[in-house]
């Protein structure tokens, strides 16, 4: 292991591009060394790591592996202390989003779907446990509202995500008082990759009160509250979402 970081380490899973790479900028500014994981944006994360290496020498890890292969999530924490010596957040950021219409579905979305949004944060953090109760760290999942509001024809993905809500509140129980555990359920902040229906967009914003699409920065400062500056927040799922979920 090498010599104890002075500075705090976060391990960010998919945290190449969209959300997870504002993220990841917002903790490397807050002072955090990352180690940054990602399955296929390989160069959008050593670009992401050549950028910070910039504002400070040696301070991002890039970990590439398949988050449903359940060996490799162990081997992600082995990688992270093995460069750093500590670990105080775990950001389960990485998620799979795509429809699977009832009557189309089969076990294949249902294992790709459940592995990225609750098998492997469920795992990481039991790997991540020692390292975190020795730092008194932190855990924050990237949850959905649509963990409780069902979205048309993705049955699967908001099981997934009602499991990593539910992970979020039973881990919250079992890993006090030395590991804080919460969730942030984002609502309208990045279309998904694939894009949808302007019409779509349109419709959503009607039904947000503060009538804006939010934005990955408004996402990442949360987490960083969560993580920095709410030492007696476990076992909560904020919604950074404009007020949608209390509308009709």
């Amino acid at each position: 292991m090498s010599s104890f970081n002075e500075r705090p380490v976060a391990l960010i899973t998919g945290g190449a591009k969209r959300v997870g790479a504002v993220i990841a900028r917002t903790l490397h500014a807050a002072g955090y060394d990352l180690a940054v994981h990602c399955r296929h944006s390989v160069a959008e994360a050593e670009a992401l790591a050549a950028e910070l290496h910039a504002q400070r020498a040696d301070s991002v890890l890039v970990m590439q592996a398949d988050l449903a292969d359940i060996p490799a999530l162990s081997k992600l924490v082995e990688t992270t202390l093995s460069r750093y010596g500590r670990l105080d957040a775990l950001i389960n950021n990485a998620s799979g989003f795509y429809p699977t219409p009832i009557g189309e579905a089969n076990p294949a979305q249902w294992n790709e779907l459940f592995a990225s949004n609750a098998q492997a944060p469920f795992f990481l953090a039991q790997a991540a446990l020692p390292a975190l109760r020795a730092s008194h760290g932190a855990i924050v999942n990237l949850v959905d509202i649509y963990a409780e509001r069902a979205i048309a024809n993705h049955p699967i993905y908001v099981m997934a995500k009602g499991a990593l809500a539910a992970m979020t509140r039973t881990l919250a129980l079992d890993l006090a008082p030395e590991i804080r555990v919460n969730g942030v359920a984002p609502g309208a902040v990045m279309w998904p990759s694939d894009g949808k229906p302007y019409d779509d967009q349109q419709a959503m914003l009607a039904r947000t009160p503060l009538g804006r699409a939010g934005t990955p920065e408004d996402v990442a400062s949360t987490v960083l509250w969560l993580l920095r500056d709410a030492p007696f927040v476990t076992g909560q799922i904020i919604r950074v979402d404009g007020g949608r979920s209390v509308s009709i």
